[in-house]
């Protein structure tokens, strides 16, 4: 049988022999099989085992349905068959690979045989390419993505030409038509960030020599209200660009894009802006876009925090969520109850005076970033008990907060009107949102504390019920100094529409439709859900993030209406300031432009250039911007190469 299966075998050996090159080729396509190898010789034939036999068959029979497919860079690790083609041509080692029994293709220059299977779980590998067996011709790939406009995140509206207009930047003029010591503060940002290279002094009519700005209101008062928008003109026959706003913030968002327009031309050595003539009309879809910054889990120090506050404004980023203090920390000195930092903190040298925090909000809001404070109640205050053990339960069961004590009460009164001033945009936080936490209360402690199950007991409430007064307490609290509360979701599932209906409900477990449910009943949301926007997820990569939709189930009235927006969360378990601009820069950029552009703003492949140029003026800036294309977060580049394409 196998000597009738051998000579089966030479007759195709010998038909296929007997095909005209034109027709081997026409049948073989795009793989370019060397002919030897569906040429074996009759001693080659009597040496094969019944499985290469087969092998072979099945290689002749389908000649014509076979195509060799390349990832450029890519691999597949682990998945190596025994044989190799080291030092072979490319295609001498396809011939290999035919020649190999289970083998699907093999990367190269290294020339490691591969397992069939092996596309199932590709891999990044700057230094060899992977050609795999495939019974399909390999599509062309998509045409390359255009950073165009080469503004992020991408304005609501503009138009352009096509005339490349040179910018003067040895006499460039800022001016505002209103004084405004925030612009003038505003001006002296930005012209190094327009023009970071000396130039040399232009000639010709086309000729930008300035930005004249106009602005309607010039208080500087910044809150969730403040209207953003701004339209800026660039000419194209010379002159001064314009950019107007209703707001000092609206103005300084259109230097910031009026900066990414600016280019230098190292061969003329001189500053250009391309497609002139430019009118962009611009404003945020929504108005709340936040970055969480945890300082209890590691400390900041206030140059760390002023730092990451100038990144956000090249994204548009309008808030810092500060989570000030948590289970691990208290790093805040509270003038009112200072034993909560000194005795709370990780160490002296880790805590905010009032004149720190003081100092970083005002910071902040001259470069249009809110500071929005969070200090999670009852749960995720252990910290507290350090300095005020009257406050929890009991020494070895410290949280949540004790409820059946009114020096909880006193305490929380006093220290948020350290921070609020008591009054409406008053205190070290002026801004009028204030984050309450709520999240992940296990009331398992109060239950077997005897004091609070006895006081739970006399007050007829369940443990529940006991979190839910501790809530309407705390909550009433915050009203009377004159803030709007914001909670994380457990509060609304747990309470739903007997919370006040001014309270912000903050959505970010895993899959979590909340904000569908929240809306519905009238009540305002934020959107940061885990598992695509929380920026500790390391493996979560910014097309992930691109892809969100913050009203997805909820009807446009409602969305337009009551989604403040959202943001990225950096919880602080694995980052202090070592790594955390590589953590999440660029993939905040990617949440940004999600809440700053239109809805119909989503595809990631179209915004590819943009984002790799976003991050290629993120580090020209100074910002360790990790590389976009990164399959985990703030990991180094693969190899050398442009921050342009990696």
């Amino acid at each position: 049988m196998v000597k009738a299966f051998m000579v089966f075998m030479l007759s195709l050996a010998v038909a296929s022999a007997a095909m005209t090159r034109a027709n081997r080729l026409k049948h073989v396509k795009q793989l370019n099989l060397a002919e030897e190898a569906i040429k074996p010789s009759l001693e080659e034939l009597h040496s094969m085992t019944k499985e290469q036999l087969l092998d072979l068959y099945v290689k002749q029979n389908k000649l014509g349905e076979t195509y060799w497919w390349r990832y450029n860079q890519t691999d597949c690790a682990y998945d190596d068959v025994t044989g190799s083609c080291d030092g072979q041509t490319v295609e001498q080692c396809k011939e290999t690979c035919l020649k190999t029994s289970g083998c699907g293709g093999f990367n190269y220059p290294h020339g490691i045989l591969k397992k069939t299977d092996c596309t199932s779980h590709l891999n990044s590998s700057p230094s060899v390419d992977l050609y795999v067996v495939k019974d399909t011709p390999q599509p062309p790939p998509p045409p390359p993505a255009v950073n165009f406009p080469p503004i992020w995140p991408m304005p609501a509206a503009f138009t352009n030409g096509s005339t490349t207009v040179v910018v003067d930047s040895v006499n460039f003029k800022f001016s505002a038509t209103t004084t405004s010591k925030d612009l003038t503060a505003a001006f002296d940002r930005y012209q190094p960030l327009f023009f970071p290279n000396i130039a040399n002094t232009p000639t010709g009519s086309n000729v930008v020599t300035g930005v004249e700005v106009t602005v309607e209101d010039v208080s500087g008062e910044l809150q969730l209200e403040t209207n953003e928008s701004y339209i800026l003109t660039i000419p194209d026959n010379g002159g001064m660009a314009s950019i107007t706003a209703p707001t000092v913030f609206g103005a300084m968002h259109g230097l910031e894009t009026l900066s990414q327009l600016i280019s230098f031309d190292f061969d003329a050595q001189s500053y250009k802006v391309a497609a002139a003539p430019w009118t962009i009309n611009d404003k945020p879809r929504f108005a709340h876009r936040e970055v969480l910054v945890d300082t209890a889990r590691h400390f900041q120090a206030l140059p760390a925090l002023k730092a990451i506050v100038d990144s956000l404004v090249y994204a548009k980023i309008n808030v810092v969520h500060w989570h000030l203090v948590d289970t691990q920390s208290f790093p805040f000195m509270s003038p009112t109850y200072p034993k909560l930092g000194s005795m709370g903190a990780w160490s002296s040298q880790e805590r905010f005076t009032a004149a720190d925090v003081a100092e970083l909000v005002e910071y902040a809001r001259q470069r249009g970033v809110r500071v929005m404070l969070e200090i999670d109640t009852p749960g995720h205050a252990g910290s507290w008990c350090k300095g005020h053990p009257e406050v929890c339960p009991s020494p070895t069961c410290t949280q949540p907060l004790n409820p059946a004590t009114e020096a909880t009460f006193d305490l929380l009164s006093g220290l948020f009107k350290d921070v609020t001033g008591g009054a409406t945009g008053k205190g070290l936080f002026p801004d009028n949102m204030f984050h309450l936490g709520g999240d992940e209360v296990n009331t398992d402690c109060w239950t077997s504390t005897p004091s609070v199950a006895a006081w739970l007991k006399e007050q007829g409430l369940t443990a529940d019920q006991g979190y839910a007064y501790f809530v309407n307490r705390t909550q009433a609290i915050a009203h009377s100094y004159g803030r709007q509360v914001v909670c994380w979701e457990e509060v609304w599932d747990h309470f739903g529409t007997q919370l006040k209906q001014d309270t912000i409900i903050h959505q970010w477990l895993p899959g979590s439709t909340i904000a569908v449910n929240a809306t519905a009943h009238g009540y305002r949301v934020l959107w940061s859900t885990d598992g695509v926007w929380y920026l500790d997820g390391l493996k979560t990569t910014w097309k992930t993030m691109y892809a969100q939709e913050p009203c997805e189930g909820i009807p446009d009235n409602l969305c337009d209406t009551l989604v403040l927006g959202g943001g990225g969360e950096m919880w602080g378990e694995t980052v202090d300031y070592s790594d955390w601009h590589q953590t999440v820069w660029p993939r905040l950029g990617a949440v940004a432009e999600r809440l700053w552009s239109l809805r119909t703003v989503t595809d990631a492949d179209a915004a590819h250039a943009r984002m790799l140029a976003f991050r290629c003026l993120l580090n020209h800036r100074a910002v360790a911007a990790a590389p976009v294309d990164n399959p985990d977060a703030r990991t180094s580049p693969p190899g050398p190469g442009s921050c342009y394409a990696q």
